[in-house]
C-alpha cells in the first residue's frame, strides 16, 4: 500500500530544493527533479522508521 503526499519544490541555485507538505519537518535536496523525489522518499521512510529491524538501540543526543 503506498501513500499518496504532497511534494513542495522549486529551484535553488544548484539544486532542486523540496519538503513535504503534509510533514513540513522533512527536508531535502537533488540534483534533478526525480532525484528530489527520490530523496524525499527516502526521508519520509527513515522518519517513519518503515526500513528498522524490530531490534534496534535507542539513545538520546544533545544537538
Amino acid at each position: 500500500m503506498s501513500t499518496k503526499l504532497t511534494m513542495i519544490y522549486w529551484k535553488g541555485d544548484k539544486f532542486w530544493l523540496g519538503k513535504l507538505k503534509e510533514y513540513p519537518e522533512i527536508m531535502t535536496q537533488g540534483k534533478t527533479l526525480k532525484e528530489l523525489e527520490e530523496n524525499l522518499r527516502d526521508a519520509y521512510n527513515m522518519m517513519i522508521m518503515d526500513e528498522v529491524p524490530e531490534e534496534y538501540h535507542v539513545k538520546a543526543i544533545a544537538v
